[in-house]
């Protein structure tokens, strides 16, 4: 097949794999012509605007790079100007007008990191860790106005462990867009590529995080803990305050037992063991302020915490609703 010409939106470096993939082994089945991502922004502890890692792939392979506040029709006119058979867009960050989705010969389409119809929204990977899903997957869909709700034509799955984070799977994520991707593009090609509808009775959605969602209830099972801890780090990352100190987590998991809820049981060689509503939460890895996140063992011998040690609870903010949240 000819090469597709493919117009790229996308903001986030978990896009960065598949981009690779395109600029190499994919080359065969679509040429990236154009990238649009989101204008440089302030980053980093020293907030230095910089661009972000789409832009500088894009910089490096001497693409055209469009950084637009907004999609206006002199933007869309560009695309057009670039001869786009298809549009890919993944955590671009703007919504797209339908004249601007149709512009491209083949249609835009769109890859979100949960199963749809789960998990519509802006932090589908950490929602569904946090939520004790043991599968994910990317899902390749078409494009329309509606939040994450355009019909579906693939996806491919990932498991999820006990013991991996939202960073985790992220990686796994990055990767599992590429078969997805080398799928679809042939059939997209031949006219072959078919779309369902998503299922509107198993819709969920997802919402914005913030520093306040790394609040723990001990009153909560220590399964739905764990999974709240994994799933929000590294970022919003779950924290507790021991010794008047905010104490970030990094891995958690739950373990038989029972105690007091949000009372230190003990420590061993893998963690540091806390009662709950339901089991005993084990956290796993550790970070005090202005230190590096340490395993439980290593934590602990610089900063001992004792049994009968009581941690104060935070309410814990609901992550999914079947209803968009308000922004």
């Amino acid at each position: 097949m000819t090469p597709l010409n493919l117009v790229f939106l996308g903001s986030d470096s978990i896009a960065l794999p598949l981009l690779n993939w395109l600029a190499n082994e994919g080359s065969e089945l679509a040429r990236v012509v154009a990238v649009l991502t989101q204008p440089d922004r302030p980053a980093g502890r020293g907030q230095t605007i910089s661009p972000n890692a789409i832009k500088t792939w894009a910089l490096t392979r001497h693409l055209p790079v469009h950084q637009p506040e907004k999609l206006t029709d002199d933007v869309r006119a560009q695309l057009a100007g670039y001869g786009a058979d298809v549009a890919l867009v993944m955590a671009y960050g703007h919504i797209l007008r339908d004249e601007f989705i149709s512009t491209p010969r083949l249609g835009t389409l769109n890859l979100h990191t949960s199963l749809l119809p789960k998990y519509r929204g802006a932090s589908p990977i950490q929602t569904a860790i946090a939520s004790g899903e043991r599968e994910t997957g990317v899902t390749l869909m078409r494009i329309v106005r509606e939040l994450d709700a355009g019909p579906v034509a693939d996806v491919e799955r990932t498991p999820i462990t006990a013991l991996e984070t939202a960073q985790d799977i992220e990686t796994k994520l990055a990767a599992a867009c590429v078969p997805l991707v080398a799928r679809a593009l042939p059939r997209l090609c031949e006219g072959a590529l078919d779309f369902a509808p998503q299922d509107i009775t198993a819709v969920s959605f997802c919402r914005r995080l913030e520093k306040a969602d790394g609040a723990l209830d001990f009153a909560q099972p220590a399964a739905a803990l764990a999974a709240r801890i994994n799933g929000l780090f590294p970022w919003p990352t779950c924290t507790v305050s021991l010794h008047g100190q905010d104490v970030k987590l990094g891995l958690a998991d739950a373990v038989p037992g029972s105690g007091p809820a949000g009372t230190v049981l003990r420590s061993d060689a893998a963690g540091l063991l806390i009662g709950t509503g339901l089991g005993v939460l084990r956290l796993r890895r550790l970070q005090r302020p202005g230190g590096k996140l340490l395993v439980a063992a290593d934590f602990l011998r610089g900063f001992p915490v004792p049994a009968g040690t009581i941690i104060a609870s935070r309410p814990m903010s609901p992550l999914v609703s079947a209803t968009p949240f308000r922004s």
